[in-house]
């Protein structure tokens, strides 16, 4: 959880600057020695092989466990995105502890940071939750069928349109899931937090348990942290990133051609939405929590779980963590 402070000195790379001033990781790839260039090549088909079979092998047995009744569907997934974790060499580190569901007890609602395909990865196998994820994922060969065999919940992330979907939400809620949401509603560049949509967290107002009460809210932070085993920094954080425009096939491409890649995930304090006035106010908080964690990752500074106002009572404290 914590040890010898690291300085961060993160590699220096050539960078090669276009027309729209974004950083072109290829470019300066093919700009290293023929040997290395024929070794990270090789790194990344072995790893898209592991990734493709290991797939292949979970979404048979995902195939049976949806039909059968207890846990071990959601046990199973959360082993298969561990899998993939390690499948791209990709260690995670958690900081705080996720919030469990009781017998009998609330549900909860992780609400996180969201910049990269990675962060499904990475909290997929830390959390028992089912996604919320966006509709134009029904519609992509071989991650549509992962999705839905995860039980994810697709929406249309557009202002208005959340309500539709609402009632699904509020059904796992009650039937015993939790549920792993990104309210900015898109991913970002990894440099900051979006704004969170209030709109996301409407299923926080509803009761889901017999005595009535709404589930908790624990806010989230992933950051990537590490690449090549150093400290990330602004130049290469973005080699992480997935936003815009980018292709999912040549982002893993280019990012499985590394070793020493860490994600690092602070689990802040819950939060009761029976302690703040509205949504909008519970939104600010889980925002604030979010945000304030993730600076202080990219900043290379000792995290620690944000206890915001209207917080549950928390137990153990944990200890900041450094890089």
């Amino acid at each position: 959880m914590h040890g010898t402070p690291i300085r961060q000195t993160g590699p220096r790379f050539p960078l090669l600057h276009r027309s729209d001033q974004r950083v072109e990781e290829a470019d300066w790839i093919g700009l290293l020695p023929p040997g290395r260039n024929l070794l990270r090549g090789l790194r990344a088909s072995r790893r898209l092989l592991t990734v493709l079979l290991c797939t292949a092998v979970a979404i048979s047995v995902q195939a049976i466990l949806v039909l059968l009744p207890g846990s071990a569907k959601v046990r199973f997934a959360r082993l298969y995105w561990c899998a993939m974790c390690r499948s791209i060499g990709l260690s995670v580190r958690v900081i705080g502890i996720p919030a469990q569901r009781t017998a009998g007890g609330r549900p909860i609602v992780y609400v996180s940071n969201h910049s990269s395909w990675l962060d499904i990865l990475v909290l997929g196998g830390q959390l028992e939750g089912c996604f919320i994820a966006k509709e134009e994922l029904r519609r992509w060969p071989l991650v549509a069928t992962v999705a839905r065999l995860g039980r994810s919940v697709f929406v249309r992330r557009q202002r208005g349109s959340v309500r539709h979907e609402r009632d699904d939400m509020h059904a796992r809620l009650v039937g015993g899931d939790n549920l792993i949401l990104f309210p900015e509603g898109t991913s970002s560049d990894g440099s900051r937090v979006l704004p969170f949509r209030s709109a996301f967290l409407s299923i926080a107002e509803q009761p889901v348990t017999p005595d009535g009460r709404p589930p908790l809210v624990q806010p989230v932070s992933v950051v990537y942290d590490r690449l090549s085993g150093l400290p990330t920094g602004r130049a290469n954080r973005p080699l992480f990133a997935w936003y815009g425009d980018m292709d999912i096939a040549s982002h893993f491409w280019r990012l499985a051609q590394y070793c020493g890649l860490r994600a690092t995930v602070v689990m802040h304090t819950t939060l009761d939405p029976r302690a703040f006035p509205g949504r909008k106010e519970l939104t600010a908080a889980a925002w604030a929590a979010a945000a304030s964690g993730a600076a202080t990752l990219r900043q290379n500074r000792p995290a620690i779980p944000i206890t915001a106002a209207g917080a549950e009572p928390a137990g153990e404290t944990a200890r900041p963590a450094y890089a």
